[in-house]
C-alpha cells in the first residue's frame, strides 16, 4: 500500500518562516480536507446507513481507535447523551489504552493486537452492533485485529482511514478513505488527518441523530438540562415551538417534563 500519511511534507525549512507565513500555510493545507472528503461522501453516506439500521434494530455502535484518531471519537461520543438525550452505551469508544487514560497518550498501545477484540468482547458485542475502525495509517495493529475478529464474528465493520488500499479497510465492509495527502509536518497525522477525522465524526453522529428522530426542524429537542446556559436554550426554544409567550410559564413545563420534546408531547395531550 503507498503510506502517504507518511510522505514527506512539500514544505520546507519551517524553523526559517515567519509565524505569519507558518500559519498562512498551515490553513492553505487545511483548505484541502473537507475536499477530500467530499470525494469519500457515497461510502460515508453508505456507513451511516448501516450505523442508524444497527441503531434502529437495538444494537450498539462502537469506534475502536488508538492516538488521536481514537482521542477524537472520545470527544464526540462523550457529546451525545447530553446534546440528544440518548442513553449511555449505544454509541461507544473502545481506545487503545482505555479511555480512562484518554489525556495520557499511550501510544505504545496501538501495537496490542489482542486488547481491541478482548475489550469488545467484555462489552458482549454481537452482529447486531457495528463496529468502525479509525486509523489514519490504515494499518494500526489493535484496530486491524478488532475488525478481523469482529468480521470473523460476523460483526459489521467499517473504518475511517487516510491512506487507501490498507489492510484496515479491506478488513471493513464500509471503508471510508479521504486521503487528505502528506501532512505540513512529515507524518503528523494529528493534523489534516486528524481534522478529517473531526470533521467525519460530526458529519456522522449528528446525521445519525437527526434520523433516529432526536432532532426536529434544527432544534435539540432532546438535549439534557445540565446547565443554566443549556436550560435557557431550551426554554427558548419551547417558547418558540410550542408559541409560548412567558419565559416563566415555558421553563417551568420544561423542568416539570425534563426536555423540550416531553413538554411538547405533554402539551399536545392537553389539547386534544
Amino acid at each position: 500500500m503507498d503510506r502517504i500519511t507518511e510522505q514527506p511534507s512539500s514544505h520546507r525549512d519551517l524553523e526559517k518562516k515567519t509565524i505569519d507565513e507558518l500559519v498562512l500555510t498551515i490553513n492553505d493545507e487545511d483548505k484541502k480536507v473537507a475536499l477530500a472528503i467530499e470525494k469519500a461522501l457515497p461510502q460515508v453516506s453508505k456507513l451511516i446507513n448501516a450505523i442508524v439500521e444497527k441503531l434502529e434494530a437495538g444494537g450498539r455502535m462502537f469506534y475502536v481507535g488508538a492516538g488521536s484518531g481514537g482521542r477524537l471519537a472520545v470527544l464526540d461520543v462523550i457529546e451525545l447523551p447530553t446534546t440528544y438525550g440518548i442513553p449511555k452505551g449505544i454509541i461507544n469508544v473502545v481506545l487503545a489504552g482505555g479511555v480512562e487514560h484518554l489525556v495520557e497518550a499511550l501510544e505504545e498501545k496501538e501495537d496490542d493486537t489482542e486488547a481491541g477484540w478482548s475489550e469488545l468482547q467484555n462489552r458482549n458485542v454481537t452482529s447486531s452492533d457495528i463496529v468502525v475502525g479509525i486509523s489514519a495509517s490504515g494499518t494500526t495493529p489493535f484496530v486491524f485485529e478488532a475488525l478481523r475478529k469482529c468480521r470473523e464474528a460476523g460483526i459489521v465493520t467499517g473504518c475511517i482511514v487516510s491512506n487507501p488500499d490498507s489492510p484496515i479497510a479491506a478488513e471493513s465492509d464500509i471503508p471510508v478513505e479521504v486521503i487528505t495527502g502528506p501532512e505540513f509536518i512529515t507524518g503528523s497525522t494529528r493534523m489534516k488527518c486528524g481534522t478529517a477525522q473531526k470533521m467525519l465524526f460530526d458529519m456522522i453522529s449528528t446525521t445519525t441523530m437527526i434520523k433516529l428522530g432526536r432532532v426536529e426542524d434544527n432544534n435539540m429537542v432532546h438535549v439534557a438540562l445540565i446547565n443554566d446556559k443549556i436550560t435557557d436554550r431550551a426554554v427558548k426554544m419551547l417558547m418558540k415551538t410550542a408559541e409560548i409567550a412567558d419565559y416563566d410559564q415555558a421553563k417551568d413545563l420544561l423542568l416539570t417534563y425534563g426536555s423540550v420534546k416531553k413538554a411538547q408531547e405533554a402539551l399536545l395531550k392537553k389539547q386534544v
